[in-house]
């Protein structure tokens, strides 16, 4: 091969995106606000495999479902002929394991699980053939109040990522038999003004008409307005069942909207459904949407088993998080470790795992392939690093078993520079920052010294 041969650049597919080290530090707020709120439920972690059977989602998600028909990364495996597909959504994998493992045996469980989802649609804002989910599903819970306690925890996660304006809507879409009788008299209003369905709503008329409920287009709005409203054919249980989740939410002052428009398009949903919308994604308003789904569990084979859950995506909220504030570019470490000579860059190494050690994130300075090792780039890198401290190290330093520890942060950062003995510099740095955590002021070299051995 010639030396100067030139590669083509190979990109990223189309609607998988990377999630750079500059936005790393959103999407870890993100995720580890969510376990923290998620494990104050009780709720526990479950992981399923990206890869599942085709027949899998054609079971759960249902056959002539857009998903199904044209979304989903399906493949037949070339070393055994199975048929697989990645995940297009998180339940029913979980639902899977639970019937696989017999998790409910010794009773209901609350799970969450994280993860990349995939979908083959038009990659836009907020929405990608890659995406991330977050979801819960609490399974083996019969009553309303277990409806209500993810309400109220999708609630109090909102919260703890200071995100407004995200509106609650509910409803509840009954049983089977309640949605077979407003189904029939769905399909007659329709055909009877046939002459104003647009060509996706009569291809669904007859596979799938509440769909057509979920319309965008805004001539169909008055026919769907006028509708049958599937909250009028709801028997007593349905409706306690949907009572009973308003009155928790009523009696812990979360707002709500009911929607009688909100539906599931698939059989094993019933009874609550609900979503958290926000006008600050354009057209994509829907940042968390859940419900219950009793009948999926006995459709994979286990027992009869009520269940509800929720999914929301993470790309959509890290764009509200930063849509709610351009967030401080948080500290690469505590310490940054300058360093010139060669036994000077030996000790360096010792010094930075006794940092380490002592519970302190370090970054070492390493050379770089633009070069740039002077002691003044260095002390750029030190800055830019956000890090508290620089440690120096030099010949001078080595010669006499010291470390010159300066402050990067203070005010008048030029006057904080101290020598310190080599086997002081960590209870030093240690002190300066537990110090000033403690009570907010600096510790002069005189402060008191923690031990930490």
């Amino acid at each position: 091969m010639s030396e100067n041969k030139k590669f083509d650049k190979i990109t990223a597919v189309k609607g998988m995106n990377d999630v750079l080290p500059a936005d790393a530090p959103l999407w870890e707020l993100f995720e580890n606000t969510a376990q923290s709120v998620l494990q104050s439920y009780g709720f526990q972690q479950i992981r399923t495999p990206i890869v599942e059977e085709t027949k899998l989602f054609a079971r759960a998600i249902g056959a002539v479902t857009d998903i199904v028909e044209k979304e989903m990364y399906s493949f037949t495996d070339s070393m055994n002929g199975d048929n697989l597909t990645l995940r297009p959504e998180g339940t029913a994998g979980v639902v899977r394991a639970v019937v696989e493992h017999n998790l409910v045996y010794e009773g209901p469980k609350r799970l969450w699980y994280k993860g990349q989802m995939f979908r083959h649609e038009r990659p836009q804002k907020g929405r990608y053939r890659q995406f991330h989910q977050f979801g819960v599903e609490a399974i083996g819970f019969t009553g309303p109040d277990i409806d209500a306690e993810i309400i109220m925890l999708s609630r109090r996660l909102w919260d703890d990522l200071g995100l407004e304006g995200i509106r609650l809507e509910l409803n509840s879409i009954g049983d089977a038999a309640e949605r077979l009788r407003h189904r029939a008299d769905l399909i007659a209003y329709l055909e009877s003004h046939s002459e104003l369905l647009d060509e996706e709503a009569k291809r669904r008329l007859h596979s799938n008409p509440l769909r057509i409920l979920d319309t965008k287009n805004p001539a169909m709005q008055d026919l769907v307005n006028g509708a049958p409203r599937l909250l009028d054919y709801l028997g007593e249980e349905s409706l306690a069942h949907f009572h009973g989740v308003q009155k928790i939410l009523n009696h812990n002052n979360i707002p709500f909207t009911i929607n009688p428009r909100l539906v599931r398009g698939l059989d094993y949903y019933n009874r609550t459904v609900f979503e958290w919308v926000s006008d600050k994604l354009g057209a994509q308003g829907t940042v968390c949407a859940g419900g219950r789904y009793d009948g999926m569990v006995e459709m994979f084979g286990g027992k009869s088993t009520p269940a509800v859950g929720f999914g929301m995506g993470v790309e959509r909220l890290v764009l509200l998080m930063k849509d709610a504030a351009e967030p401080e570019a948080p500290a690469q470490c505590d310490v940054y470790l300058v360093h010139q000579g060669e036994q000077a860059g030996l000790q360096a190494f010792v010094l930075a795992e006794r940092i380490r050690d002592a519970g302190l994130d370090v970054v070492l300075h390493c050379a770089a392939s633009n070069g740039g090792g002077s002691f003044k780039t260095q002390m750029k890198k030190a800055d830019a690093s956000g890090a508290a401290f620089a440690v120096i190290l030099g010949d001078d330093e080595i010669a006499n078993n010291v470390a010159t520890v300066k402050a990067m942060r203070e005010a008048d950062a030029g006057a904080q520079q101290n020598t310190v003995p080599f086997d002081d510099v960590v209870d030093y740095v240690v002190d300066q920052i537990i110090g000033d955590h403690d009570c907010g002021h600096d510790h002069g070299p005189g402060g008191h010294v923690h031990h930490h051995h």
